[in-house]
């Protein structure tokens, strides 16, 4: 019996790629990005779409037939799912991935199938000093990656089963455990350190990735918005956000920037909030959800290493 492979990639670029260097098998795109705004724990729902294409519409003027198109007629492939006898998951190192990979694994469960899944995943790249996304690699990088893809097993779906379903409830803190726990997955750690510091933290209401931006301004001899998100998209360790992303955060931050000058400068606030003196949490008003909970219903406290609930 012959083997059918089905591939899920992390987007249309690396579609594309696999495409044109003739990797064998059907593809499905993965056109979500669901490290930002609301969920439902269960992906093939009505509640589900009619959720995310609320979001898709008030965050990035996504009209809701856009995603139907991207999304929805894209995982409806997975209704002949029982053509296949394996599924390679094609996913990054970054938060951005990780969560559409634990939900594509979680959509996979909850559709009962049960080809055996593998999974590539890159990052750290011999000879390369940064890390690599998937569609940065070379031809012959990518089908290295391939020959060298990873078998899943049952506690390694069983932990994405679980961080789908924290990250869709209402209590982030109780992914710290997958922090520490070992699995397939070798970025999962620093994504999910990553994810809990998204939200403000207690000391001046402000995200690692928001402070990173400023320390940019100071640091750095920045001459415009542009540049600054440039820098922005190299600098964000592992978010992997996109232009969109990033540039929504930096217009959010516009109340820390003076850009009446030859460079982009911090005004009074900007350099209150980079030396931690005072708490713009409210006043910056970043109301993004992640999954099941607010940003602004918790801030996160550096002592602790915890989420804290705002009262």
């Amino acid at each position: 019996m012959s083997i059918q492979t089905l591939h899920i990639t992390n987007g249309s670029s690396l579609t594309d790629i696999l495409e044109e260097i003739g990797i064998t098998g059907d593809i499905l795109t993965w056109n979500e990005m669901l490290c930002e705004g609301p969920t439902h724990c269960q992906i093939d729902s009505k509640e589900f779409y009619k959720t995310r294409e609320k979001f898709f519409e008030n965050t990035y003027d996504v009209h809701a037939d856009d995603y139907k198109i991207k999304f929805i007629n894209e995982i409806d492939k997975l209704n002949a799912a029982e053509n296949y006898s394996e599924i390679i998951l094609w996913f990054e190192y970054d938060l951005f991935c990780h969560i559409n990979l634990v939900a594509v694994i979680s959509l996979l469960s909850q559709k009962q199938i049960i080809a055996p899944l593998y999974l590539v995943c890159s990052g750290r790249v011999n000879g390369e000093k940064d890390m690599k996304g998937l569609s940065e690699l070379s031809t012959e990088q990518i089908e290295d990656h391939y020959k060298d893809k990873i078998e899943l097993t049952k506690k390694d779906i069983d932990t994405a089963l679980a961080v789908w379903r924290i990250y869709c409830g209402t209590d982030h803190n109780s992914m710290k455990p997958f922090i520490t726990k070992p699995s397939s997955f070798k970025y999962l750690s620093n994504c999910l350190k990553a994810h809990l510091k998204r939200f403000p933290n207690t000391e001046n209401g402000l995200c690692t990735i928001e402070n990173n931006i400023l320390e940019l301004i100071s640091k750095r001899e920045i001459k415009s918005m542009n540049q600054l998100m440039g820098y922005a998209l190299t600098y964000q360790g592992y978010y992997g956000y996109g232009d969109t992303q990033i540039e929504r955060i930096i217009n959010k931050l516009d109340l820390f920037i003076d850009t009446s000058g030859d460079r982009l400068t911090l005004n009074d606030k900007g350099h209150l909030a980079i030396q931690l003196k005072y708490n713009f949490s409210k006043e910056l008003a970043n109301d993004m959800a992640f999954g099941g909970v607010e940003r602004l219903d918790f801030q996160f406290d550096d002592s602790l290493n915890k989420l804290l609930k705002i009262m």
